[in-house]
């Protein structure tokens, strides 16, 4: 895979003007398995970070298997620089969510949690919930806390899974990052993933808030994607209240 092919810079508008020209690299679905070579995650953080962003997100299902299999090459992937945020999806809950948080500690770990970064000399306020799939692993999705800090402008919220747009529209959070559809992975099975996800890739926009579904970098069962490419993105903020 050509990462240069695959690259591609979006331009959100949002609403605060203290997001204006706030670039965001934005990976998702990275499905490291034991298949995936150390090279290529060499190559992928090369990559990222050579290329100018002020802060990474990673949007869930970073692994495709137990993490014993894959050390190096999370040791590999935990060199990207800058600040990377992450958050679980539904994979990463299945393989051992806990032994990957151990391997990423160069990264932070945004479940049911809150951070603020510092941008222009002003706040933004970042938040990310566990996948929904983990309350079959035992692990709360704290909301209220979530949406009360999302109150913050200007507001960050990022989480697995579309479904979980509502969140970031009650608290009127600027901008919603998510993944997990892979953008229907293989045509024409985009029109399963729309019966069950309210949106399959790319940028909407509902109320006030700006929400990017990332298709993702990796793939999920079969080893293949139609009209559904990979996607490495620098989403970058266009405040409309900027005179």
């Amino acid at each position: 895979m050509n990462l240069e092919d695959i690259f591609q810079t979006i331009e959100i508008n949002v609403e605060n003007k203290k997001l204006d020209d706030l670039k965001i690299l934005h990976l998702s679905d990275l499905h490291i398995n034991k298949k995936t070579s150390n090279e290529n995650i060499i190559n992928l953080v090369e990559f990222c970070n050579a290329l100018d962003f002020d802060f990474c997100v990673i949007t869930g299902d970073i692994i495709d298997t137990k993490v014993k299999f894959i050390k190096k090459q999370l040791q590999i992937l935990n060199t990207l620089e800058f600040k990377v945020y992450y958050i679980s999806g539904n994979h990463d809950l299945f393989y051992g969510l806990e032994d990957l948080k151990k391997e990423l500690s160069n990264f932070i770990f945004m479940d049911n949690s809150c951070k603020e970064f510092i941008y222009k000399n002003e706040t933004i306020f970042i938040a990310g919930l566990p996948d929904r799939f983990s309350k079959f692993f035992g692990i709360k999705r704290e909301e209220e806390k979530i949406k009360s800090y999302l109150l913050n402008e200007p507001s960050i919220f990022i989480s697995h899974q579309p479904k979980d747009y509502k969140i970031a529209l009650d608290s009127k959070a600027n901008l919603f990052l998510c993944g997990h559809t892979h953008g229907g992975q293989i045509y024409p099975f985009h029109y399963f993933v729309r019966l069950v996800q309210p949106f399959l890739a790319g940028l909407f926009y509902k109320q006030d808030t700006a929400i990017y579904v990332n298709k993702g970098l990796g793939t999920w069962g079969l080893k293949l994607r139609y009209k559904a490419n990979a996607e490495i993105t620098i989403v970058k903020l266009i405040s409309k209240s900027v005179e």
